[in-house]
C-alpha cells in the first residue's frame, strides 16, 4: 500500500536535481553525486534495497555511462580531427560562401551543419561550433547562439549517431524487468520496441519541426534586426527557402527512422537536405532579391555582443580560451581564412565513410554477427550476487566506427602527428565533465529503476519511478498525452541531455501509457521528443554556446528567448500526440 509521503520521497532524488541545477545552478558535476547520494539514501532506508543491489545499479548505471561516453569520445576526436586538419573549415566555407544574406547563411549554417554535427556528435557541441561560425562571419555573438540552439533541436532525438535511442530508450527497457516483459509479451523484441519508438518520434519532429529554419530566421530578423522597427517581413521574404530546407531535411529524415535505423536520420537528413539545397540555391533559386544585413554596429545593443567582436578571429580577441589558456578548436573554427585548396568532398569523406561503415555493420549479417561476438562485448551478468547484468558491445557501438573514421581521416589529410595529438588530447579534455554527471546521473536512474527489482519490502512493490509514473496517470489521466513531451523536455532541462532525459523518464512514460491503456510507443516517441527540445533551454548548453562567443552571463536571456520556440514545439507535440493515441492509431502497442 503506498501512501502521499511514499510518492514525495520517491520524487526527492528528480526535485532535488532540478533545485541544484536549475534554481542554484550548481554544475551537473556536482548536483548529480548529491542526487545519486539521496536515491540510495531512499532507496536503503524506504525502499528496503540492500546494500549490493545499490551498489549493483550503481554498477550498471556506471556501464552505461561508459558506453555513451566510449560513443561521445569518438564523435569528438571525429569533429577536432577535422578541425585540425582544416576539413571543417572548408565545409563551412562552402556553406558561407553561396550568399552574403545573414538569413541563407542561418539556414545553411544554424540549420543544416548544426543538424549534422547533432547528428555526428551531439551532446551539446553543434551550437558551440556553430555559435563562434557565426560569430566569425559578423553575427552579433547573442543572435548567433540563439540561432544555433534553434537550429539543430530537429536532430537532437537521433545526436551522436542515435545515442539518445540505441542507450536512452533501448537499454533501459532492456534492463527493466516490467518494460522488457511487457514488451515481449506485446510481441516484439526491445530493439523492435525501440526501433518503433524512433519511427514516431521522427514523425512528430517532422510534421512539427520542418519549420525550425524559418523559426530560427524569424528570432534572429525580429529580435537582432532594426531595433527601431522590428518586423517579422525579411522572414516572409526568405520563407520558401526556409520550408523548402525544412522539407529537403524532413524526407529523408522520416524515411531513414522508418526504414533504417535511429543511427541515421539526422545524418541523412542534413547530407541529403543541405546537397539538394545547396544545389538549388546554386542554380540561383530560392535566393532572396534584396540581402538582409544586421543593423549598423553602433546600433547594437550591449548585451548582444560579449568579449568577442564579431567579424574576428576569436583568438585575437582573446576570446573562445580552452582549457589549456590556448584558442579552442571551436574558436579557431570561426576563422576562415587560410583555408587550404580542398575540394568539398575530400573534406566531407570522413563523414561520409562513417555512414557507410555504420550502414555496412548493421545491415551485413555475417559482419554484424562478428562484431556482437562475446570477444567483442565486456559484460557483467548478476552484478555483485544480484539478478542485474550489465554489456558494453564496444565494437558494435558507434563510438568504435566513429574512432575508425577518425582514424582514416589522417592519410586523407596528410595530417602531422602534432596535429592527431592535438585533436585527441582536445577530445579527451572535453569528455571530463560529462563523464563525472553521466555516471551519477544514469547511477541514481538505475537506482530509482531497480528499486523494486529486488526480493526486498518496496512500497507497494514497485519502483519508484513506476510509483511516480501511475501517480502522474491517475492525476492527469486522459489529458496524458498533451503533456508526454514536456515531461521528456523537463528532463533535459535538467540534464542537458536527451540521452538521459530518455533514461530517467522513458520507463515511467512507459508505465503511465500502460497505466492508462494509451499506444506506449507513440507515449514514448513523445517523450524522446520532449528530451530534444528540453535542449532549447537546458543550462549547461546555454553556458556551453555562450563560452564559446565570450558572453557568458546572458544565460536567462537566451532561455526566455528559446521559450518561444519550446512551447510551440512541445504544444504541437502535445496536440498530435492526443491525435494519434484517441484518433488516429489507438490500436498501436
Amino acid at each position: 500500500m503506498t501512501t502521499g509521503i511514499d510518492v514525495a520521497v520517491a520524487a526527492i532524488p528528480l526535485l532535488l536535481a532540478g533545485v541544484l541545477l536549475v534554481g542554484l545552478l550548481w554544475p551537473a558535476t556536482r548536483a548529480m553525486p548529491v542526487a545519486w547520494l539521496a536515491a540510495l539514501a531512499i532507496g536503503y532506508t524506504v525502499w528496503s534495497m540492500p546494500v549490493n543491489w545499490l551498489a549493483a545499479a550503481s554498477a550498471r548505471g556506471f556501464m552505461t555511462a561508459i558506453e555513451i561516453l566510449w560513443i561521445v569520445f569518438g564523435a569528438l576526436v571525429l569533429l577536432y580531427t577535422l578541425m585540425e586538419a582544416g576539413a571543417f573549415d572548408r565545409i563551412n566555407q562552402g556553406f558561407a560562401t553561396v550568399s552574403d544574406d545573414r538569413r541563407v547563411q542561418i539556414v545553411l549554417i544554424a540549420f543544416f551543419m548544426a543538424t549534422f554535427i547533432e547528428g555526428a556528435a551531439g551532446f551539446g557541441t553543434p551550437a558551440a561550433v556553430v555559435a563562434p561560425l557565426l560569430l566569425g562571419l559578423g553575427f552579433p555573438a547573442l543572435a548567433a547562439v540563439v540561432a544555433g540552439i534553434i537550429g539543430h533541436i530537429i536532430a537532437v532525438t537521433y545526436g551522436a549517431v542515435g545515442t539518445p535511442i540505441v542507450v536512452g530508450i533501448q537499454n533501459p527497457m532492456e534492463s527493466v524487468e516490467f518494460t522488457r516483459t511487457a514488451i515481449q509479451d506485446g510481441g516484439m523484441t526491445v530493439q523492435e520496441f525501440s526501433v518503433n519508438v524512433a519511427a514516431w518520434a521522427a514523425t512528430y519532429h517532422a510534421l512539427v519541426g520542418f519549420v525550425m529554419p524559418l523559426f530560427a530566421v524569424g528570432m534572429v530578423v525580429y529580435f537582432f534586426g532594426d531595433p527601431d522597427d522590428r518586423s517579422l517581413a525579411p522572414a516572409w521574404e526568405v520563407a520558401p527557402l526556409c520550408l523548402a530546407s525544412g522539407i529537403a531535411f524532413a524526407v529523408p529524415y522520416w524515411i531513414s527512422a522508418w526504414f533504417l535505423t535511429a543511427e541515421f536520420p539526422s545524418l541523412i537528413g542534413s547530407m541529403v537536405g543541405g546537397a539538394i539545397i545547396l544545389s538549388i540555391l546554386r542554380a540561383g533559386y530560392l535566393l532572396p532579391d534584396d540581402e538582409w544585413e544586421f543593423p549598423e554596429r553602433e546600433r547594437w545593443a550591449d548585451h548582444w555582443v560579449g568579449s568577442i567582436e564579431p567579424g574576428q578571429s576569436n583568438g585575437s580577441n582573446g576570446g573562445g580560451a580552452d582549457s589549456r589558456g590556448g584558442v579552442s578548436p571551436e574558436a579557431e573554427a570561426a576563422d576562415l581564412s587560410g583555408v587550404e585548396d580542398m575540394s568539398l568532398l575530400k573534406a566531407w569523406s570522413p563523414y561520409v565513410l562513417l555512414v557507410v561503415l555504420l550502414v555496412v555493420t548493421r545491415a551485413v549479417g555475417p559482419i554484424s554477427n562478428f562484431i556482437n561476438q562475446d570477444i567483442f562485448i565486456v559484460s557483467w551478468n548478476e552484478i555483485l550476487g544480484t539478478s542485474l547484468d550489465g554489456a558494453v558491445a564496444w565494437m558494435n557501438v558507434p563510438g568504435f566506427w566513429l574512432l575508425v573514421s577518425a582514424v582514416l581521416a589522417i592519410p586523407i589529410f596528410s595530417m602531422s602527428g602534432e596535429e592527431v595529438g592535438d585533436a585527441w588530447k582536445e577530445a579527451g579534455r572535453k569528455i571530463v565533465s560529462p563523464f563525472i554527471a553521466l555516471v551519477f546521473v544514469i547511477a541514481m536512474v538505475q537506482v530509482m529503476l531497480q528499486s523494486g527489482a529486488h526480493p526486498g519490502n518496496t512500497p507497494g512493490g514497485v519502483s519508484m519511478i513506476v510509483l511516480l509514473a501511475q501517480t502522474t496517470a491517475d492525476l492527469l489521466g486522459v489529458a496524458y498525452p498533451a503533456v508526454a513531451a514536456l515531461i521528456g523536455a523537463l528532463g533535459a532541462a535538467m540534464a542537458g541531455s536527451n540521452t538521459v532525459s530518455n533514461i530517467t523518464f522513458g520507463a515511467f512514460q512507459f508505465e503511465a501509457a500502460t497505466q492508462l491503456g494509451l499506444p506506449r510507443t507513440i507515449i514514448v516517441g513523445a517523450q524522446a521528443v520532449g528530451g530534444a527540445i528540453g535542449n532549447l533551454v537546458a543550462i549547461h548548453n546555454l553556458v556551453a554556446a555562450l563560452a564559446t562567443v565570450g558572453l557568458l552571463g546572458q544565460e536567462g536571456r537566451v532561455m526566455r528567448l528559446n521559450l518561444i520556440p519550446l512551447l510551440y514545439y512541445a504544444t504541437g507535440v502535445g496536440l498530435l500526440c492526443l491525435l494519434f493515441s484517441y484518433v488516429l492509431f489507438p490500436g498501436v502497442f
